[in-house]
């Protein structure tokens, strides 16, 4: 079994739900507090053991490049401030030389053609994938949760969470099968079913492990729900040589791709801040008497 080194993240999206904000921003830019998205993002993949992150951008995207490069102008006022403790922290974020690449997803054709774009970089190796929209809180990252599990039973996994009944048509709902503490078998997925066909609850999530075989069947470009070619089939088309499970995390999740998520995201991550958790907590405590 081949240990999984290398992420890929679809950075491609419009960002619609949040304009004007992201007119001319990345949507995967959008802060939590004061750290972007899209870095919590990275650092759950380095913590989970990735040595290599593929970015999958599109236009307008820049912003996420030059954030996972060096600001030589910045870091000499920092360091000239002796602001040595943010200085630390920025110059952590690229992480080692060569180890982000960039790829361009040109058409806003879906998650699954955005996955293909990096069929390239990905060469023969299983993958993660990781929206960083799904912000996920927990003491141990998501993604090396589902690292531990994988090297237990391989194959493909991908994080689940129960949904009610009438947001299936918002997910892709597996048809579950037997389940031991964590992990689910999954007989099939259903790419944003109708509350009433949904086999389950159970949706699947921003966070995955892949083998390269759904590469190969993104490949034949076909489009499903939406018109758009679909993660989620392609993995539904690898159940018959790839075993699958679903991945119940343990810890909170974020959708922070819906402006209320993103809001109650930045709520629950400021009140464990020393440095202001204190000043939101009694804020709060104030709008509840009102």
């Amino acid at each position: 079994m081949k240990p999984v080194r290398i992420a890929v993240f679809p950075v491609g999206g419009l960002g619609t739900r949040f304009l004007p904000a992201t007119k001319a921003m990345p949507k995967e830019m959008l802060p939590i507090v004061d750290k972007p998205l899209i870095q919590y993002a990275v650092e759950e993949a380095r913590a989970a053991g990735i040595e290599e992150i593929i970015f999958v951008t599109g236009r307008g995207k820049t912003a996420i490049e030059d954030h996972f490069d060096y600001a030589a102008e910045l870091e000499q006022v920092l360091s000239s401030r002796e602001k040595n403790g943010i200085l630390t922290e920025l110059r952590e974020i690229p992480g080692p030389p060569g180890s982000i690449s960039y790829t361009r997803q040109q058409e806003p054709l879906g998650l699954g053609h955005a996955v293909w774009c990096a069929r390239h970089l990905v060469h023969n190796e299983p993958f993660a994938v990781l929206l960083a929209d799904d912000l996920i809180k927990s003491d141990v990252p998501c993604l090396k949760q589902m690292v531990d599990a994988y090297e237990q039973v391989g194959g493909n996994i991908v994080a689940v969470t129960e949904v009610p009944q009438e947001h299936t048509n918002r997910y892709g709902i597996v048809a579950p099968g037997a389940r031991k503490d964590r992990l689910v078998e999954i007989k099939g997925l259903v790419e944003k079913p109708k509350p009433e066909e949904a086999p389950s609850r159970t949706a699947v999530i921003g966070r995955y492990i892949l083998q390269p075989v759904v590469l190969d069947i993104l490949s034949n470009q076909q489009s499903g729900a939406g018109g758009e070619i679909q993660l989620t089939d392609a993995i539904a088309k690898a159940l018959t040589v790839i075993p699958t499970h679903g991945f119940h995390f343990e810890g909170t999740r974020f959708d922070c791709g819906d402006k209320a998520g993103h809001v109650m995201a930045n709520i629950a991550f400021a009140l464990e801040r020393e440095d202001i958790g204190a000043d939101v907590r009694q804020y709060i405590a104030r709008l509840q008497l009102t």
